[in-house]
């Protein structure tokens, strides 16, 4: 179930990085803090000479660190005064920030081809990390902070161990740049993602490729995992969001929303949220029931058909099926059509200054998908059949996999053909009723603010009927 709220900004700019609480980064030069009240003002933080490309919170909330093409770091304090203190941290674009987890550090990666590792507080230079041969796309810390993941243009992904600053182990299987990387809950495993549409998952303990994706088809440019470790949230340049069933091994939900690439997706810390953002110059808020299942009692399942020797996360992340990238639960296409709960125009707080900035300034296995329109507020689930499921899968998975199925099932072209038509017909039985959904919602919300209405207008006309019955009262003249 998965229902979306819509932030638009009147800019022409692309939100380049997200996070929780909600924070963006922007081509517009600023960051701006959201607040998801409706009724509550979004703060902008200028203070950036140039593009914002990345922002992180710290742990406790307390501090905010972006970077930007200016070459610079800023740590801001997220209310209204907006304070920050700046310093140059590279010779090139700043690419990526993120705290450790402790908060005592900053590690930040940039197109000068080093990852640099920073003193929060005393905001000083601690040391660098410099293997890379190209441009440092993403640095991350393990959840310990023993480590240090980094990639980048040079199409490699590296750890590095932060008491000896040495890089530790190298990743190279890459078709292209290496875009993004992090680390699971757990610390013992690390996705990256990569120009070449892939999304990979490796076991660092074993140095083993454990789980491999490729689902989108253009460019992965950010990803993060729920809280849990069993999802995995992916955007890219196809305009799509996906969603993935780590358990399971495959892709459980595509989500169409945005008009261009897809920047930047991030889980709220409690998973009962995750956000992404475009090129298009929107924000997407986006409501899971992730948190609603039973882990617990899922991992107890999935312990029962491996070896007990390893960990129960990192059992639980190999998919059932011998064949890693075959899923057979097939794909759903749901199409949530949902109100606007959210003005196209947010009240917004301007903290800080910039005699630059002006405010004529505009602003990538399987799967499910799911095509929520411009709109929300209304969940919409739809039942969906085995053969949709099927046929979805086939489509998803490309023509090599789709042969080496009919092979196995002894599909024959007539029948494929049937179940191809069965499914466009679905897909538009799912449009219809996407529409007809959203034209509910609409009626919904003006019965129920007519009703509003009417409730208001009764309860003066009967403080009307009181006040008239006192004043007669005490007018009445005395006999």
């Amino acid at each position: 179930m998965l229902s979306r709220v819509q932030i638009s900004v009147p800019t022409t700019s692309s939100w380049y990085m997200i996070v929780f609480p909600p924070a963006t980064g922007s081509c517009d030069k600023t960051l701006m803090i959201w607040n998801l009240n409706p009724k509550s003002r979004a703060f902008r933080f200028v203070g950036h000479q140039d593009v914002v490309t990345a922002v992180h919170f710290s742990p406790s909330g307390e501090l905010v660190a972006s970077g930007s093409r200016d070459k610079t770091v800023r740590l801001w304090t997220p209310n209204i005064k907006g304070e920050s203190m700046g310093f140059k941290a590279h010779t090139a674009t700043v690419r990526s920030v993120s705290f450790s987890a402790d908060g005592q550090r900053l590690v930040t990666a940039s197109d000068d081809k080093s990852v640099k590792v920073w003193s929060v507080h005393r905001q000083k230079f601690i040391y660098s990390l410099n293997q890379h041969t190209n441009w440092v796309r993403c640095a991350r810390f393990s959840p310990d902070g023993r480590l240090v993941a980094s990639c980048g243009d040079d199409r490699t992904v590296r750890l590095w161990d932060t008491s000896t600053r040495l890089c530790v182990n190298t990743f190279t299987d890459y078709g292209g740049p290496a875009t993004f990387v992090d680390f699971d809950s757990s610390g013992t495993c690390i996705a990256s993602s990569g120009a070449d549409n892939t999304l990979k998952i490796w076991d660092i303990r074993t140095n083993k490729l454990i789980q491999h994706y490729q689902v989108h088809s253009a460019a992965i440019n950010s990803f993060s995992f729920h809280p849990s470790g069993n999802y995995l949230i992916s955007g890219s340049s196809d305009s799509t969001v996906k969603i993935v069933d780590l358990l399971e091994g495959r892709l459980i939900y595509t989500l169409h929303g945005h008009k261009g690439p897809v920047l930047a997706v991030a889980f709220s810390r409690e998973g009962d949220l995750f956000a992404s953002g475009g090129s298009d110059s929107q924000v997407l808020m986006w409501k899971t029931n992730f948190d609603a299942l039973n882990y617990r009692e899922m991992l107890s399942r999935h312990r029962k058909r491996v070896t007990p020797d390893p960990p129960p996360h990192l059992t639980d992340i190999y998919p059932r099926s011998p064949h890693l990238h075959l899923a057979h639960n097939g794909a759903v296409e749901i199409n949530p059509a949902v109100a606007d709960v959210h003005s196209a125009h947010p009240h917004v707080v301007e903290v800080g200054e910039d005699p630059f900035y002006t405010t004529a300034a505009g602003r990538h296995t399987s799967g499910i998908r799911e095509h929520p329109s411009t709109s929300a507020g209304l969940t919409s689930i739809f039942p969906h059949t085995q053969h949709q499921e099927e046929a979805r899968e086939e489509e998803n998975l490309g023509p090599g996999v789709t042969d080496l199925q009919e092979e196995r099932a002894g599909t024959s072209p007539a029948l494929r053909s049937t179940l191809e038509h069965i499914v466009q017909q679905l897909d538009i039985l799912t449009q219809t009723v996407a529409v007809l959904e959203e034209r509910l919602t609409l009626t919904e919300d003006k019965l129920r603010e007519c009703l509003d209405n009417q409730a208001v207008i009764l309860e003066q006309m009967q403080q009307q009927d009181e006040s008239r019955n006192e004043t007669g009262g005490a007018e009445s003249p005395a006999v």
